[in-house]
């Protein structure tokens, strides 16, 4: 299955269809294989305030970040972990205790009251809505006066190695169109959040082959690591041997351009 680039214009039902299903899919191998999505939101962690009696996990997968979140702020803090992908949260309910409300819902319309969160806490999920404006002014509307908002997305630059793999003449491969820096400076100025800080980073993770790595992504859900259109034994020859001349001592390299939002009403 290939997930086509994100929209530019307003939110495609078809997209979100789309992802909530592909990342239904991989819910019970998500923590397994997510190992560079687990390393990242290490670095949003350490930016957490000392106190939070109401947070939002946005994009919350699996749950292992709302669960630490219930736990970091135990014992009065009331956390919702909200996502998408119902087989999500599934695997959440499943695993983790019922100090977590687990929610079904999309992050442009949040099913929940206006002034009310003291922190918002979302890693890797906004990359996937089309709708960022939407989302920002959502945002926006549920976090109290001061409240803060601590959001892990990625920008362009992402997955360079594995664009450069499957690329094909006259055929792209079919990677998100993700968004500058700058788009998300304007998107929450827009919504109205008083202070606005972006950092940028390059996280480079290594695996021992292209099929750990396309496991990396496609493992988790992320179905947008192949050029559109059939695949032969010479396509999958030809990535093998492009990626193969970007090993590095430590294995096939990786790259995420990380980009953490630190957002305040």
């Amino acid at each position: 299955m290939n997930t086509p680039a994100l929209p530019h214009a307003a939110t495609s039902d078809d997209w979100q269809r789309r992802v909530a299903h592909a990342f239904s899919r991989a819910a019970d191998n998500y923590e397994r294989l997510a190992t560079a999505q687990q390393a990242m939101g290490e670095t949003l962690w350490a930016r957490l305030p000392p106190r939070a009696a109401s947070v939002l996990d946005l994009g919350c997968g699996p749950g292992q970040w709302s669960q630490r979140l219930a736990e970091h702020f135990a014992p009065d803090a009331r956390i919702v972990g909200l996502d998408l992908a119902r087989g999500m949260l599934e695997v959440a309910r499943r695993d983790h205790d019922d100090r977590v409300q687990w929610v079904c819902g999309n992050a442009t319309a949040l099913p929940l009251a206006d002034g009310r969160l003291e922190l918002v806490f979302s890693n890797l999920a906004l990359q996937w809505c089309p709708d960022l404006d939407a989302v920002m002014a959502e945002l926006h509307r549920v976090l109290r006066p001061g409240g803060q908002a601590l959001i892990n997305t990625l920008g362009p630059g992402t997955l360079a190695e594995v664009s450069h793999a499957w690329q094909r003449p006259g055929h792209p491969a079919a990677l998100l169109d993700f968004r500058q820096r700058e788009r998300y400076l304007e998107a929450a100025h827009l919504a109205g959040f008083r202070r606005v800080a972006v950092a940028a980073s390059r996280p480079r993770f290594h695996y021992v082959d292209l099929a750990a790595v396309m496991a990396s992504i496609k493992g988790i859900g992320a179905q947008v690591s192949r050029p559109a259109g059939h695949l032969t034994r010479a396509d999958l020859a030809r990535a093998r041997r492009r990626y193969e001349s970007l090993r590095e001592p430590t294995g096939l390299p990786v790259t995420y351009h990380l980009l953490t939002l630190e957002l305040v009403r």
